[in-house]
């Protein structure tokens, strides 16, 4: 995995944020927040793992009066293991807390809320039952990730949107450990896929995965197909050549 390297230029845009975070999934982001929004489903964000804050600012766009975005990531601070500080030294070198807040104050008027700490801590900061998505993309770690996906089952309401990023890379395979684990053992059900991140719920997925379906056969830039694995409709998505139509994204302060 190349390692995106911090910059000291302030972003003229979402995209000039160092990041992984790919159009598909800033389409299938903004569809499901605005979702939320239309049906006038409250609660707080949250997002483990922020590295510079590409994801973050979109998060912070689709905050409404009275809700929180909350942000974990050690940000440089000790991780709480050994494998943890190796997987930190090779893959994160760049990240500090001083970049993000950097990148994020040039979409936003003020940051979000905070927690430099293991995102293990998270349970002990956010209420249970507050969140109303749920964006995992922290340590690469079975161990890690297990303990993620547990806090976000507990911090979400009912029907809320959990995000696990990396779950099928090859790099990760932690990761895609815990996240089939969680369906198949724990619950979850997968709403759809994307390249890197894999969207579910421990809800009811059917009536999302409709309105998810109608929106995106609209679309002539996004492939969509659908099967059954262990019980579950897994709606599969994939950006159809190299540009998609982006959706609403937040505008920065210093545009080029």
């Amino acid at each position: 995995m190349a390692t995106a390297q911090e910059t000291h230029e302030y972003p003229g845009e979402l995209n000039d944020v160092p990041g992984w975070f790919w159009p598909l999934d800033q389409v299938l982001f903004s569809w499901f927040l605005e979702r939320q929004e239309r049906l006038d489903t409250r609660g707080d964000l949250l997002e483990l793992g922020a590295y510079l804050g590409k994801s973050a600012i979109l998060l912070g766009h689709r905050l409404r009066d009275g809700e929180t975005l909350t942000v974990c990531d050690l940000f440089g601070a000790e991780p709480p293991d050994a494998a943890n500080r190796a997987e930190a030294a090779k893959s994160y070198s760049s990240l500090t807390r001083q970049a993000f807040e950097r990148n994020y104050l040039s979409f936003h008027d003020t940051l979000p809320r905070i927690i430099q700490a293991p995102s293990s801590a998270v349970v002990d900061e956010v209420a249970p039952g507050s969140c109303r998505f749920v964006h995992i993309d922290a340590s690469h770690l079975y161990e890690h990730v297990e303990g993620d996906i547990g806090a976000a089952k507990e911090l979400l309401g009912p029907d809320g949107i959990v995000v696990l990023d990396d779950f099928r890379s090859e790099h990760t395979p932690g990761v895609a450990v815990a996240a089939w684990e969680a369906v198949l053992n724990r619950g979850l059900r997968p709403i759809c896929l994307s390249s890197q991140k894999l969207y579910g719920t421990w809800g009811d997925p059917e009536p999302v995965q409709e309105e998810l379906l109608a929106a995106l056969r609209g679309r002539d830039d996004i492939a969509v197909t659908v099967e059954r694995a262990a019980g579950q409709r897994l709606v599969r998505t994939r950006a159809r050549g190299k540009r998609l139509r982006p959706p609403s994204l937040p505008s920065s302060r210093h545009p080029a």
